[in-house]
């Protein structure tokens, strides 16, 4: 009696699996979407959409999300760490931008400290994560520094 109740038990939840589902709902018009062109242009959206109270107090991850046009889809704050650092998770990052269907995505992060120069970490991390998006279709255009008094740009630098 007990082995086919316990039969019974891995039976009835043999199919029992989660449902996924995939949404999105901009919020602005497609032609009301601003468009990029330039590292300076980027860097605008990004400062006017952080919040300024965390940019000298923690490091934060975020990418810019855009069409095929460069029109911006959305930010997506990847992650929130502390003084040194955070965690910019591949998996997030590209999971973000296949559900907001992104042709082409920019990286971003700021440094409390206010140094511009990128580590060595970061400079490794856009390029593994330029070799991740290749095999997605979807392109890592640049990877901007942020801190309150400027900026850098990996393109403009030619660290991409």
């Amino acid at each position: 009696m007990e082995k086919l109740q316990t039969e019974q038990k891995a039976s009835s939840t043999t199919f029992q699996v989660s449902e996924i589902n995939v949404s999105y709902r901009p919020k602005v018009k497609a032609s009301e979407r601003p468009k990029v062109s330039t590292s300076k242009e980027v860097y605008d959206i990004l400062f006017n959409n952080w919040d300024l109270d965390k940019m000298e107090l923690l490091e934060q991850f975020k990418i810019l999300l855009l069409t095929r046009a460069n029109r911006v889809i959305g930010i997506y704050e990847v992650s929130s760490g502390g003084m040194a650092g955070t965690v910019a998770d591949p998996k997030l990052i590209f999971s973000a931008a296949l559900k907001a269907c992104a042709s082409s995505i920019i990286l971003s992060h700021n440094h409390p400290s206010g140094n511009l120069k990128p580590s060595q970490a970061d400079i490794s991390l856009t390029q593994k994560l330029r070799t991740a998006g290749s095999f997605l279709d979807i392109d890592v255009l640049d990877h901007i520094i942020l801190t309150s008094e400027g900026y850098i740009s990996f393109v403009d630098e030619g660290l991409i």
